[in-house]
């Protein structure tokens, strides 16, 4: 049996969706309120629990050979769907997770991270992280830490200020340093590979197969949808202080300004050989990109 945490989101529906293709087991934690029909209509078997309530994370654990853990607050923070910050999930609660999946004999953790460099001003997200990075290093659960670069459906999105329906983007920073976007279907692969292969490496870091700066991609993007992308543009120090001042007032957004200023500065030193290795075939941002211009041109 595995135990799926995050199903519920974009990136753990598709986990769930392909564990289940190939024949496996899958039990799914979904928080009381939230609609679980999706995943009992792919023969998914749903138990009720929240990280944030940790009396309901033994019985999820139960009979569980393994867990893979992909849940976060930081989509319901910037919805202002839930009270509970991202301390209190993704580093709380998943510390609990963690404690009742030993206690239930658990032998493998499949936890998604993403990569923390030198420069991070440590943002709750990244504090979270790191925080069951080293629970995991300490268990003795076979830990598998898939950190993955920024997911394309995310960081190419409205919600993170690219639009190409409108012609407009947001950068932090230069824009000139090359990161490693990748598509959340391959991260969902890969999460499904790692949670049954023989011999998983401990550590996974992982990017999708084209290094690209965020000019390029918002100059690509321009071409593609036959019109100038205008760029809106917020300095290293600006974001930087503005990090820091929001750490304690608006968790969500100092997390996703601290990631958008570690893309411009951090190296990307992973690539998309983890994908290649179990057979996936990586998509690019080029074809993502013009997956979105020819539906804008379809509508």
């Amino acid at each position: 049996m595995i135990l799926l945490v995050g199903a519920t989101g974009d990136l753990g529906g598709r986990v769930a969706r392909l564990l289940r293709e190939s024949r496996q087991d899958v039990r799914c934690l979904v928080r009381p309120s939230t609609d679980d029909s999706s995943l009992r209509a792919i023969g998914a078997e749903v138990v009720r629990g929240d990280l944030t309530e940790p009396a309901t994370l033994p019985p999820a654990c139960e009979g569980v050979e393994t867990v893979i853990a992909t849940a976060t607050a930081i989509t319901r923070r910037f919805a202002g769907t839930s009270s509970a910050t991202i301390r209190d999930v993704d580093q709380v609660g998943m510390g609990h997770l963690v404690d009742a999946a030993e206690a239930a004999g658990v032998q493998r953790f499949v936890y998604l991270s993403f990569p923390i460099g030198s420069a991070s001003l440590r943002t709750p997200l990244e504090q979270a992280k790191l925080a069951i990075e080293r629970r995991l290093a300490n268990s003795p659960m076979r830990a598998v830490v898939v950190r993955s670069d920024g997911l394309q459906e995310i960081q190419l999105s409205r919600a993170a200020r690219f639009d190409l329906a409108a012609g407009k983007a947001a950068v932090i920073g230069r824009g000139d340093n090359p990161r490693r976007l990748v598509s959340t279907e391959d991260i969902a692969a890969l999460l499904s590979a790692v949670a049954v292969e023989p011999d998983p490496p401990a550590e996974i870091d992982v990017g999708g197969p084209e290094p690209l700066t965020k000019k390029e991609i918002i100059g690509l993007a321009g071409e593609l949808a036959h019109h100038r992308m205008k760029v809106q543009r917020m300095p290293r120090p600006v974001a930087r202080l503005a990090t820091l001042m929001l750490k304690s007032r608006n968790d969500a957004m100092a997390s996703a300004l601290g990631a958008g200023l570690s893309s411009d500065i951090e190296e990307a030193t992973w690539d998309d050989k983890p994908l290649r290795q179990r057979g996936i075939k990586p998509k690019s941002v080029s074809d993502f990109l013009k997956e979105q211009a020819q539906a804008l041109a379809g509508r």
